[in-house]
């Protein structure tokens, strides 16, 4: 089965591909499919998600994938959550994971309260009128690190402390991080539901 990723973040599509793959599902990024990125206007993931899935199936006809994910931090009230790819911009950096995790250290300098969750939530329709679409939610709490650490995976993973471990995401081998992260947690939950509904 071919599905569109709603989506042209190589570390995504990496992450996504590796845990579709027992399925048989062969994911192609939509920029290979010439589609143009979604309009993202909600303030939830759940809503930014389905309107990249439906928008990829629009222009391509065939079922397709959305991940909307971010980091919500308990000190800034569940922040950046959806804009979390943009983060850096607010504080004058430019776009990208390290000046994202400069941002955020640079914000949390002498909170004590560094509680944060990566959320992913993974929607995939049918088609752009699926009345019933597959929506996925995976969650994984932590600390934010004090410094960066580990070489791995890619966004916040260097500063995303997760207590059971010890270790950051970006400290974990690529196998284990898949199953224990966010999006991982996501994915086994849409695979389970592709199972039940589609297949």
């Amino acid at each position: 089965m071919k599905l569109v990723l709603a989506s042209n973040n190589p570390g995504k599509l990496a992450e996504l591909r590796a845990m579709f793959a027992p399925l048989g599902v062969e994911l192609l990024p939509q920029g290979e499919l010439g589609v143009p990125e979604a309009e993202e206007p909600y303030r939830t993931f759940v809503e930014n998600a389905l309107a990249k899935a439906r928008n990829a199936s629009a222009h391509t006809g065939l079922p397709a994938l959305a991940d909307d994910a971010g980091l919500c931090v308990d000190a800034f009230g569940g922040l950046p959550g959806v804009d979390t790819a943009f983060y850096a911009t607010r504080f004058g950096y430019e776009k990208g994971d390290d000046n994202n995790v400069r941002a955020l250290l640079e914000q949390l300098a002498g909170q004590t309260q560094r509680r944060a969750a990566l959320v992913s939530t993974l929607v995939a329709v049918r088609s752009p009128e699926d009345p019933e679409p597959l929506i996925a939610v995976g969650r994984v709490s932590g600390e934010i690190a004090p410094a960066p650490v580990g070489e791995g995976g890619f966004g916040f993973d260097p500063v995303m402390f997760i207590p059971e471990f010890g270790k950051t995401f970006a400290q974990l081998p690529a196998d284990v991080k898949n199953a224990h992260s966010h999006r991982g947690r996501a994915a086994r939950d849409m695979l389970r539901l592709m199972r039940e509904r589609w297949l």
